[in-house]
C-alpha cells in the first residue's frame, strides 16, 4: 500500500479575521447571511496565523494563500494593508487574493494600487447568484470593462461560483485568455446527487478545454452532513482527469471548513483522496501549482506569537 503524501503543502485558499480590530460585515454581531454551509455562527471569532500554525501542526504546510474575507467594501485596501502587516510580522500569509468590485467607478484605480501590494496576485469579486440559474455579473458589461483591465496590471482571477453559472465564467475565460481564471471550491459542486454530479462534471468539463483555468479543491463541506473521503472522492476524481494535477491546488478554506473538521483532519483526508496519483502528482496538487500560480513569498514561517501582531491595527476599529 502506497503511503500518504507527507511533503510540502502550500495552502491555496485560507482566511485571517480579527474581530476585535476589523469589519467584516458577515461576522459581525449577530448578523447571519445566506451562506451554502448554513449556520456559521461557529466561525464568528477571531482567527489569526497564529492559530493556524496550531492548527497545522504535524504538517509540513510551508505556505498560505489568503482570500480576502469580505471586508467592509468601503475599503478595499484597507484588507490589503492590514494582511500584508500579518505576513510581515508572522510570514503568514505568502500570497494574498484582494478584494475588488470590478463593476464599481474606480475599479481600474482599486487594482492598480492593490497590484502594488507586493504579496497580491490576484482579486475576488463574486459575480452573485440571484438564482442560481440568471445571469450574474460575468455578462454584465461595467463587470467586464473591470475584468479587462486585470491583464494590465498583471493580475489574476478568483472566481466563486456555483456550477450552475460555470458556462458564462467560460465565456469569460475564452474572451480575456490573458487572464488567468482560478476556479474556487472546485467550482461548488453543492450536493452529491447523480444529477447534481452529472451538471456539474458537464460544466467543469467546458472550462477544462480553456489552458487559462485552474481549479483550487477547496471548500468541499457540505451542509448538514460530515465531510468524508468518501463524498468527495467522484469530486477529485472528476478533476483529475479533467484537469490534472498540474490545473489543481489544495485549499483548506480554514477557518470557514473548521466548522466541520480539523485542519488535521482535512489534510488527512485529502492525501488519502490523492492516494493513488503517482508522487509528482500529489506533490503538484498540494504545492507545485500553487507555488507557480501564486509566486508565494516567505515560505517556511512557522512561528507567529499574539506580541508580533500589527497592534496599530487592533485599536483602529
Amino acid at each position: 500500500m502506497k503511503a500518504l503524501y507527507d511533503g510540502p503543502v502550500i495552502d491555496a485558499h485560507q482566511h485571517f479575521w480579527d474581530l476585535e480590530a476589523n469589519q467584516y460585515p458577515w461576522l459581525t454581531g449577530d448578523t447571519l447571511v445566506a451562506h451554502r454551509y448554513g449556520d456559521y455562527s461557529a466561525i464568528k471569532r477571531t482567527y489569526l496565523p497564529a492559530d493556524y500554525l496550531r492548527d497545522a501542526a504535524g504538517h509540513d504546510v510551508v505556505g498560505s494563500v489568503y482570500v480576502e474575507a469580505e471586508w467592509n467594501p468601503s475599503d478595499p485596501l484597507g484588507e490589503t494593508r492590514y494582511v500584508s502587516q500579518l505576513a510581515a510580522s508572522c510570514g503568514r500569509p505568502n500570497a494574498i487574493a484582494a478584494q475588488a468590485w470590478l463593476d464599481r467607478d474606480d475599479a481600474n484605480d482599486v487594482l492598480a494600487a492593490q497590484a502594488g501590494f507586493d504579496r497580491v496576485r490576484s482579486v475576488r469579486h463574486k459575480p452573485g447568484n440571484p438564482d442560481g440559474k440568471g445571469r450574474t455579473l460575468m455578462s454584465d458589461d461595467r463587470w467586464l470593462r473591470g475584468y479587462a483591465a486585470l491583464a494590465r496590471h498583471g493580475l489574476h482571477f478568483e472566481l466563486q461560483a456555483p456550477w450552475t453559472q460555470l458556462h458564462e465564467a467560460a465565456c469569460v475565460a475564452r474572451d480575456f485568455p490573458e487572464t488567468l481564471l482560478i476556479v474556487n471550491h472546485a467550482g461548488v459542486p453543492g450536493d452529491r446527487s447523480p444529477d447534481t454530479l452529472r451538471g456539474w462534471r458537464k460544466a467543469m468539463e467546458t472550462l477544462s478545454v480553456l489552458p487559462n483555468v485552474v481549479v483550487k479543491v477547496s471548500g468541499l463541506c457540505e451542509r448538514g452532513k460530515p465531510w468524508s473521503v468518501e463524498a468527495n472522492q467522484p469530486i477529485v476524481d472528476t478533476l483529475y482527469a479533467l484537469f490534472g494535477a498540474e490545473r489543481l491546488m489544495f485549499g483548506s478554506n480554514f477557518p470557514v471548513d473548521g466548522m466541520f473538521l480539523s485542519l488535521d483532519g482535512l489534510l488527512s483526508g485529502f492525501a488519502q483522496l490523492v492516494r493513488a496519483w503517482p508522487h509528482a502528482q500529489q506533490r503538484a496538487f498540494f504545492h507545485d501549482t500553487a507555488e507557480r500560480v501564486y509566486r508565494p513569498l516567505g515560505l517556511g514561517a512557522r512561528s507567529c506569537t499574539s506580541g508580533s501582531l500589527p497592534t496599530n491595527e487592533r485599536a483602529s476599529r
